[in-house]
């Protein structure tokens, strides 16, 4: 009876190792351990690699739980036969309900509550014994998920492989969860998700319109050129000549300020366009990630923004991308206008050419951004009109009445988000 009542006890130990082990490598942080791994932990290498091959890892743990449940209940039954008798249909029933019990608690829910509770810790010290008992089972258990994956194709399943990389759905679930200490957490949070939006957001989404553009016109006099870009807060404009789609080059005020300060006689003898630099066009189809990596390679700033017809729509800059992470980045040559003024009854009065994507960002909505790129885009888009001066439209929850147009656009709308949608 001792012998056996030892062999219970190892038999429940181990149970519980493998019940815990099974918890704790599904659940831990799969950064941190790439994290801890990289300082040159070599447990957190072993889970590491093991979480690589996750579902073979679960299978060997749960068929060496299997087997040792198996074994705790013959054990039990065995050592209730010796005290009570072997024909008592009483002594049976009570040792699979107290064999059941033993293993409910003390092999699954306690094991298992406390790896949950510290989860990388348990990790660091069982990880040589996993990385044992799956190599001891591996290839027995290849057999057998070879078997099972036989057995679903058979019946129709499809078994896809294991994908070993987070999701950008994951990212942002683990974004969206993150709530740190500090007034700063929801502005981290929304420099996180805009990250992770580069490469599915164009640049035709974040540029400045063309009409919205200053541009310089070539054949004014190199005397005016050089006033209006005194006159003019911004360090790169466009330069055109004939009409305003033929750019032939882009004006940076310090190149011109050098040539003036270089140049002897009148100002009116200078050559403004061999001062321009070569323009740099980009496809509005542009992704705003591929964008980044062409002004890191050219070394450039500012590009301007082409249809598919080689028209020009407007421009984009390294500032405009910055932007769309960080948020708005003012400096002291920035005009001040956003195109939202707040109203005292909670409403907005927005210029039809403030983008959606600025306006979600920072209100907290969730009105569409893919079909049109401005507020006047989604109401034309959205109501398939082109609305007149007074005409209201209700959508979502939201208000919009239109206080001006200008010929075929619409220039100012009311907009009066739904109650709970009002920015604090």
């Amino acid at each position: 009876m001792i012998t056996l009542f030892i062999i219970f006890v190892v038999l429940l130990l181990t149970s519980s190792f493998f019940s815990a082990s099974e918890t704790a490598i599904t659940f831990a942080s799969k950064p941190k351990l790439h994290q801890l791994a990289k300082a040159g932990n070599k447990s957190a290498k072993i889970i590491r690699d093991l979480q690589q091959h996750l579902s073979m890892v679960v299978s060997a743990v749960l068929a060496y739980n299997t087997l040792l449940n198996a074994a705790i209940a013959s054990v039990l039954a065995s050592l209730s036969f010796d005290l009570m008798g072997e024909n008592s249909t009483i002594v049976a029933v009570g040792a699979s309900i107290v064999t059941g019990t033993i293993v409910l608690v003390f092999a699954e829910m306690l094991p298992k509550t406390l790896a949950i509770q510290d989860t990388i810790r348990f990790l660091m010290f069982a990880a040589p014994g996993i990385r044992f008992f799956y190599n001891l089972f591996l290839p027995i258990n290849k057999a057998l998920s070879f078997f099972v994956t036989m057995l679903l194709k058979f019946f129709g399943f499809r078994v896809k492989p294991e994908d070993h990389n987070a999701s950008v759905e994951e990212l942002r679930g683990a974004i969206d969860m993150h709530d740190g200490p500090g007034q700063d957490t929801p502005h981290e949070k929304a420099m996180l998700k805009s990250i992770l939006d580069l490469g599915t957001v164009q640049v035709s989404e974040i540029m400045v319109h063309r009409q919205n553009v200053t541009m310089i016109n070539a054949d004014d006099s190199p005397t005016e050129i050089v006033d209006q870009v005194l006159a003019c807060p911004f360090t790169r404009l466009p330069l055109w000549q004939g009409n305003s789609d033929n750019i032939v080059g882009i004006i940076n005020t310090k190149t011109l300020l050098r040539a003036v300060r270089a140049h002897s006689g009148s100002l009116d003898d200078l050559d403004i366009v061999d001062i321009a630099h070569k323009p740099w066009f980009t496809p509005e189809s542009t992704d705003l990630l591929e964008q980044l990596h062409a002004f890191r390679k050219r070394r450039e700033h500012f590009s301007l923004v082409v249809d598919e017809y080689g028209a020009l729509m407007g421009i984009v800059t390294l500032e405009d991308l910055l932007e769309e992470i960080v948020g708005d980045i003012a400096d002291e040559h920035d005009v001040n206008v956003r195109g939202v003024r707040p109203q005292p009854d909670g409403s907005f009065v927005i210029y039809g050419n403030v983008t959606m994507r600025d306006l979600n960002r920072q209100f907290d909505w969730e009105l569409p951004d893919d079909a049109a790129a401005t507020l006047a885009g989604l109401l034309i888009t959205q109501f398939r009109v082109l609305p007149t001066v007074g005409q209201i439209f209700n959508w979502r929850g939201f208000r919009f009445e239109i206080l001006r147009r200008q010929r075929n656009q619409i220039t100012l709308v009311k907009v009066t988000p739904p109650i709970t949608s009002v920015s604090e």
